[in-house]
């Protein structure tokens, strides 16, 4: 049976937002509104990832002159057909800007859909143009190819709980380890992950880490001077992983307050001070209410100032003032870099912290991750529930998705804090506001 072929339409933003989106629809007809293809020449000039993403796009569809005409359609081998269409930009339905490229891709779906027989579907990462598709009764979905298709409750947090006989939680304090198949269930376990395991009675319990067929007690090899010590066993189960040397990816997640930053840069200069690595590298996406990082004044370094108080305040916390942050990165041990900059850079014998990363895209994480070289770590923080990038939510942003995607490799374990210590008041705003 021949499933029914649909003319989806891109919106830039799905573009931009994916480059690889303009094959992604196999066996369905695409159409490039001309509109589109205008926006995009905007962006083709940019450094970073839209940048690259617009001038990938724009030599794509030169490539494909090379085999027919894209008024008429190209096919491509995954028998998906692309078309730019030029007709019907004008007839934009009465109520909207007609100088608006939003309104004239809508002009050009309203009309596509009276005209031709398929089915037709706006595709766009734009929530408004969605609910003004709606409106119109024009069928419209966002683009979902790395959406993590769960419920919110159902994304892996790094551990789970159990209840066992004593006669378990002795034998693993007295071997130090268990053997999996000792645990009762027939729950599936993925590498390194936390087990909480507790004695049907209340007490005893344990703490345990998944290492390949066994359960193993918890280590955390801190240079003597980091004064660390952990509050609760979330942060335990950090300490954990951000100092394992074979586990390269880390990703923490958890409310405003709950020591990931302070943890993970507490993790790096003790590593710094036993020579695993040369140097911190930390990195943000720059997602701001306001202007870009481009307003600020001043050379890289003062324009990176701002965006650095949250780590300048955690070196404060650890050691009462700043000097020993400036002083290190003066002498290059510590590396404040902007997103936008990583690409084309490898990072051996490094420890980079990637801070707010639930503001980044799963395609700019993959830039950072795949810059990581031999003998680094890189670890990935932020608070799913708080994000500040258009067209991402808790379940399609890169933070949620890297950690879904590596939860069954060796090479990565991940966690989520879920106590606040900053404050009682700041850890009761995260809950009732």
């Amino acid at each position: 049976m021949i499933r029914n072929r649909k003319t989806f339409i891109l919106d830039t933003s799905v573009l931009l937002y994916d480059k690889n989106s303009i094959h992604s629809f196999p066996e369905n007809d695409v159409v490039i509104p001309l509109v589109v293809l205008d926006e995009l020449d905007s962006f083709k000039d940019k450094s970073g990832i839209l940048g690259e993403y617009a001038r990938y796009v724009n030599r794509f569809l030169d490539d494909l002159r090379k085999t027919g005409s894209l008024h008429e359609g190209v096919e491509l081998k995954n028998r998906q057909t692309i078309r730019v269409e030029i007709n019907h930009c004008k007839n934009v339905p009465a109520g909207l800007d007609a100088s608006l490229p939003d309104n004239r891709i809508i002009a050009v779906a309203h009309e596509l859909s009276k005209t031709i027989k398929q089915k037709v579907v706006v595709i766009t990462k734009d929530i408004n143009f969605r609910v003004k598709c709606d409106a119109l009764e024009i069928e419209s979905e966002d683009y979902y190819k790395d959406r993590v298709h769960l419920a919110d409750d159902k994304i892996y947090s790094g551990q789970s709980q159990l209840f066992v006989n004593e006669e378990i939680i002795d034998k693993f304090h007295n071997d130090r380890k268990i053997h999996l198949s000792d645990l009762p269930g027939d729950e599936i376990y993925h590498p390194n992950q936390f087990v909480v395991a507790k004695a049907y009675s209340g007490s005893p319990s344990l703490l345990g880490i998944v290492r390949g067929e066994y359960l193993e007690g918890l280590q955390c090899d801190l240079w003597d001077s980091i004064d660390v010590k952990p509050r609760n066993k979330e942060q335990k189960f950090a300490l954990d992983l951000l100092t394992r040397d074979d586990v390269p990816l880390v990703s923490m997640t958890g409310i405003a307050g709950s020591g990931k930053t302070f943890l993970a840069l507490m993790c790096g200069l003790s590593g710094l001070n036993q020579k695993k690595y040369e140097r911190i590298i930390i990195t943000r996406s720059m997602q701001t209410v306001g202007k870009e990082i481009g307003f600020l004044p001043g050379n890289i370094k003062e324009k990176m100032d701002p965006w650095i108080a949250p780590i300048m305040d955690n070196f404060r916390h650890a050691f009462k003032d700043v000097t020993y942050f400036e002083l290190m990165r003066d002498k290059g041990q510590i590396e404040v870099a902007p997103m936008s900059f990583i690409r084309g850079r490898t990072f051996n014998n490094s420890f980079l912290i990637v801070d707010e990363s639930q503001n980044s895209t799963i395609h700019e994480l993959k830039t950072v991750i795949t810059r990581i070289g031999e003998n680094s770590k890189i670890v990935l923080l932020g608070d799913i529930e708080q994000i500040d990038t258009p067209y991402i939510d808790s379940l399609s942003n890169g933070l949620t998705i890297v950690t879904e995607k590596f939860k069954n490799e060796n090479l990565a374990g991940h966690v989520t804090l879920i106590k606040g210590e900053r404050s009682k008041l700041a850890t009761l705003a995260s809950k009732v506001i």
